[in-house]
């Protein structure tokens, strides 16, 4: 078999092995290192022997820091500076104070209970300080922890890489040089980070430029181009001064996603795939390299050594870096209990095995397999258990709330009046002012604009919101929109009205999955609204009970054929929801609708409004509880003539 092929089977069955451990960590549900880890073994040396990373020879070593380069990017691209304000004096701790503590603990543990030498135990402490954010980041996601808390683990877990990395170097160098002074290991730590800064704010700046100014630019090739600069980026750096490249990546990214720059959601999506990529080919590559045997060896005091670290090292930290903060006791409880470390830590253990192997020192291998028993501990300890022990201290954040409506009419109106009271904040967005007046009166913010881009729809609120709902007269144009928003800003829920079959190309040719069919299927919007400008609706409520729910449900829907009913928003669990076209309801559930009367009483005796300003209301319209059984069914020949 030809080497050139036999390396490319090798980084084939990287990709798929790597890939196959993130499907099913989540569908498992679990932080995706535990399978990357298992699969890498299992497929190296130790195991079926199909994996030898050795075969790409220096090859693994330019994939580890381009890889690498992509992982810390994409980890300053998911920073939002004005969160880390509100954490920003015990997130500077962490990343200083934070980092000498790490470091002086984690060498004096393994030095006196691993039995390392001094040099090789700070080697292994300065190359453990670091928290991963490829194992923060859909940690948090999955447990949904309280948000304070969140934005201090992903900070940290971002900016401490490279600072932990560069620190990793500093010492390497001080071990290969023999050079003691301390003077000279914090000069040489404070150049990289002061090149890399510089560098990585300047590059950042340029790619929202090209973002911002490029038009003649497609977003595809836009991507590409961000890329390409990243790696010139990096690379820059690491021929200044070498290790400097990863603050470099990092800055980059925090520059870029708080430059304003139009959909740069896009393109933190398209980054995020590929840290998936690399973070899967990266960690199965480094786990098939790794001997099993020099982790047994290692013995009962390198396991003592990874237990202090997480259960005194890591607690001493966090009291110290928080305590003047507003934290209470259960979230540093929680901060001291989650501190997985992943990629950066195993890539660069990997390459400083073979530098003091190369350099004729002896504990390469034994510090390599130090780091790996450390991600594995911590990983499994800490990441299995964080959502059981957030649910234990009650720090998981509560479900988003409030509601963006586009499209400002009578109907959104009265459903956005529901919401806000409620206490949840409501946002709408339309292209004229002609209800501006209605809206403010109902304290409800309306933002105008001829054109629906990410900004718009950012200043809405979407990263935060809790439902968005696309109700304009254009059903076409509610599916696009809210398909847009499901894959831009993924918000809990997403709604839009749009007809039963849609027969646009770009509604064909759109997954229809992530978008849920507000009220029901082909809802006229513009007679509901003429309904309510002439009065000539009720506004009626009924609640189910487990003797009515199939026949109360029954009885609607025949009453929605027949286009005298919509059901708008249902209660269950004291949370407000607007109603699915496709909702099952349950006992208990509380239904709002609208009944057609085609007596012009127009809303007075509900809502004491005049005629002319049926929705400038001070408080919400009284609600009608009222079974649907009492409501006449209407015949078939009603329904017929109004499908």
């Amino acid at each position: 078999m030809e080497v050139s092929f036999e390396i490319t089977l090798q980084v084939v069955i990287a990709v798929f092995a790597g890939i196959s451990a993130q499907v099913l960590a989540a569908y498992l549900r679990v932080p995706s290192i535990v399978f990357l880890l298992l699969f890498g073994i299992l497929l190296g040396s130790d195991g079926i022997g199909l994996l030898h990373p050795h075969m790409l020879g220096t090859g693994l070593d330019v994939i580890v820091a381009l890889a690498t380069a992509i992982i810390l990017f994409e980890g300053g691209l998911n920073l939002d500076l004005q969160e880390l304000d509100r954490v920003s004096v015990s997130l500077q701790l962490l990343v200083t104070l934070g980092t000498l503590i790490t470091l002086m603990g984690g060498s004096m543990a393994a030095h006196w209970l691993g039995e390392f030498p001094w040099p090789i135990a700070f080697l292994y402490a300065s190359l453990v300080v670091v928290t991963g954010p490829t194992v923060i980041s859909p940690l948090l996601k999955q447990i949904n922890v309280d948000r304070q808390v969140a934005t201090l683990l992903e900070g940290e877990g971002v900016l401490i890489d490279p600072v932990g990395a560069i620190l990793a170097f500093v010492v390497l160098d001080t071990i290969l040089n023999g050079d003691t002074d301390p003077k000279n290991a914090i000069i040489g730590l404070l150049v990289r980070l002061g090149i890399g800064t510089t560098i990585g704010a300047a590059g950042g700046y340029l790619m929202s430029l090209i973002f911002k100014r490029a038009n003649f630019l497609s977003l595809d090739l836009k991507n590409s181009v961000v890329l390409a600069v990243l790696w010139g980026l990096f690379s820059l750096a690491q021929m200044i001064r070498n290790e400097s490249g990863v603050m470099t990546t990092v800055v980059a990214g925090i520059v870029f996603a708080n430059s304003s720059v139009p959909e740069e959601r896009l393109l933190r999506r398209f980054k995020g795939q590929l840290t998936i990529l690399s973070v899967s080919v990266l960690f199965i590559l480094l786990a098939a390299d790794l001997s099993i045997a020099s982790v047994f060896a290692l013995g009962w005091g390198s396991v003592l050594t990874v237990l202090v670290l997480m259960f005194v090292v890591r607690p001493i930290n966090i009291l110290c870096c928080t305590w003047n903060s507003d934290l209470n006791w259960r979230q540093k409880l929680f901060l001291s209990w989650v501190a997985p470390r992943g990629i950066v830590s195993a890539s660069v253990a990997s390459l400083f095995a073979i530098l003091l192997t190369q350099h004729g020192m002896n504990g390469g291998d034994s510090i390599k397999a130090l780091v790996f028993l450390t991600i594995i501990m911590t990983v499994v300890c800490q990441g299995l258990t964080a959502g059981k022990i957030a649910d234990w201290l009650q720090i998981t954040s509560q479900e988003a709330t409030g509601v963006v409506i586009v499209g400002c009419h009578p109907l959104s109106l009265l459903i956005g009046r529901f919401f806000q009271e409620r206490g949840e904040a409501v946002v709408m967005i339309d292209t004229d002012t002609q209800y501006y007046e209605q809206a403010k009166a109902q304290n409800i913010r309306l933002i105008t604009s001829s054109a629906l881009d990410n900004g718009v729809l950012e200043e809405a609120g979407l990263a935060s919101i809790g439902t968005f709902l696309a109700m304009t007269n254009n059903g076409e144009v509610n599916f696009v929109l809210a398909q847009r928003v499901a894959e831009e800003f993924d918000p809990p829920r997403v709604l839009a009205v749009f007809p039963r079959d849609p027969q646009s190309t770009v509604l064909n040719n759109t997954k229809k999955h992530q978008v849920n069919q507000a009220f029901v299927p082909d809802f006229a919007i513009k007679v509901w609204n003429e309904y309510l400008n002439n009065g000539r609706v009720k506004l009626g409520t009924t609640t189910l009970t487990q003797f009515n729910v199939s026949i109360q449900q029954a009885h609607m829907q025949a009453l929605i054929l027949a286009g005298e009913l919509i059901p708008l928003l249902i209660e269950r669990e004291e949370r407000l929801q607007v109603v699915l076209a496709t909702e099952e309801w349950e006992v208990g559930d509380r239904i709002i609708y609208l009944l057609h009367d085609p007596r012009p009483k127009l809303l007075k005796r509900l809502s004491g409004a005049s005629q002319s300003t049926p929705l400038a209301l001070e408080k919400l319209p009284e609600v009608e509880e009222v079974s649907l059984l009492k409501i006449p069914q209407p015949t078939a020949d009603e329904i017929i003539s109004n499908s």
